[in-house]
Formats: C-alpha cells, sequence, structure tokens
C-alpha cells in the first residue's frame, strides 16, 4: 500500500501552512492529568509537524500557541504555558539550526513576560540566517488585536500626513499586520473536533481552504498533516471564480 507521503503533488504543495493547535488540555484531562501535562506533550507535534513541513518543502507554518484570550485561564496554567514555552524554544534552538528553519513569532509580545521576551529574542537572531522553513509562532496574538492596532497605526499615519485616506486600499491594510512579509496561508488546520476560527488570521484566511479534524493535537504527527495536505489538493480553489474560468485559463 502507498504511504501517505507518497500520495503528494509536491508541485501543488500549500505555500503557507496555518494551525490552530487544539486539544492539549482535552487529552490530558482523558487521562486524568491536568492540562500542563497537555501542552507538555504537544511540543512533541510541534516538533514532528514542523519536521515534516521541512521534509516536504513547505515554506511557512504558523502555529496558533496563545492568544490574547489564553490570558484569562488560571493563573497557574498560563505561568506553566510561559515556563513551557521559554524551556522549549531554549532546548529547540539548536535542532531549528540542524534542519535550517527560522523562527517568527507574531503578536503583542508586551505582554509576555519579560524573561519570555529575551529568550525569543535570542532564538530569533540565533535562528536568523536559516533559509528553510519558516517557522511562525503566534504568541498572545489574536486577530481582532491585530486589525485594531493596524487601524490605529494608520489612522496615526494618516494623522501625519503619510497617508492620503483616499489611497488606502487592502494592500495598505495588509502593510500594517503582523504578518505583512508573509504569504497568506492557503491551508488552515484546526485540531480536536472544534468547527471554529477562533479570532486566528482572520484577514489571511479570506481564501485559505479550511480543514478539521476531531484528532487531539498531542495525538496529531505527520500522517495526519499528509491527509490535511491531500484533502487540500482534492479541492478545487476558485477565489469567487467558477470551474469553467479556472478550465478556460
Amino acid at each position: 500500500m502507498q504511504d501517505l507521503k507518497e500520495k503528494i503533488d509536491l508541485t501543488r504543495l500549500p505555500r503557507h501552512i496555518a494551525i490552530i493547535m487544539d486539544g492539549n488540555g482535552r487529552w490530558a484531562k482523558e487521562k486524568g492529568e491536568d492540562r500542563l501535562f497537555g501542552h507538555f506533550h504537544g511540543v512533541e507535534s510541534v516538533r514532528n509537524i514542523a519536521e515534516g513541513c521541512a521534509e516536504l518543502g513547505v515554506e511557512y507554518l504558523t502555529l496558533y500557541a496563545f492568544s490574547t484570550e489564553n490570558w484569562n485561564r488560571p493563573k497557574n496554567e498560563v505561568n506553566g504555558l510561559m515556563a513551557l514555552l521559554v524551556d522549549t524554544i531554549h532546548k529547540e534552538v539548536e535542532t531549528l539550526n540542524k534542519n535550517n528553519i527560522r523562527l517568527h513569532v507574531i503578536g503583542d509580545m508586551d505582554m509576555l513576560p519579560h524573561f519570555a521576551c529575551e529568550e525569543l529574542n535570542e532564538a530569533l537572531e540565533m535562528t536568523s540566517r536559516n533559509t528553510g522553513l519558516n517557522l511562525v509562532m503566534a504568541l498572545s496574538y489574536s486577530s481582532r488585536w491585530e486589525l485594531v492596532n493596524a487601524v490605529r497605526n494608520i489612522g496615526v499615519d494618516v494623522k501625519d500626513g503619510k497617508i492620503d485616506p483616499e489611497t488606502i486600499t487592502h494592500e495598505t491594510v495588509e502593510k500594517y499586520l503582523c504578518t505583512s512579509n508573509l504569504p497568506d496561508p492557503e491551508l488552515m488546520i484546526r485540531t480536536s473536533g472544534e468547527y471554529r476560527i477562533s479570532n486566528f488570521l482572520l484577514y489571511q484566511l479570506a481564501y485559505a481552504e479550511l480543514y478539521f479534524t476531531a484528532t487531539r493535537w498531542p495525538d496529531f504527527r505527520k500522517d495526519n498533516l499528509y491527509e490535511a495536505i491531500l484533502d487540500f489538493q482534492g479541492r478545487e480553489r476558485r477565489f469567487g471564480k467558477i470551474s469553467e474560468q479556472l478550465q478556460a485559463g
């Protein structure tokens, strides 16, 4: 039997895959453990999926690691997540460099603890010369925060005479988003059986293909990724056109 990876058409890969890594807490609860146990095991999935994307030749992988709303979770979970984040980044930098993976971060970094920012900035610098997969971590991120921030900054530049309001286009807006240097995701995956986007890349996902799976994030592995990519490759992406127009083109 042909394995899933061999079925993938490498000439039609999504350039950018975004993932909502959901289900860590429920996975842990099902095993009689606390939520941090699930987050700890979710790190292995991050490692596995980043490696899978790098092996295939996917250019960008964005992972929704921590939303601005997550700050409202119980304090012990938030503190545990921050400690896990710093520890993981410290341990993984060598692996990222070995696999030519460049790390990026999007989100409200001002909300992160100082020790977390220091570790992140060091990792960003240490991987900045890598030329393979771009691994984008969405930390303290929400799309509504991002859009409000963009509108505020556009307003400031209009007030200062740097922008004529009459010339504002969607390209103008894109320049003020966290993702201004990234292509829009073509495939968005959400694990754990929830059918929501949860304030994630609302502007950027306008034409992305959405893929939902019941698999909890700590159980999500390369074969699950391959299934999502194969599903993506089986879809017709019309961007507002009709099938006949695409075939004629």
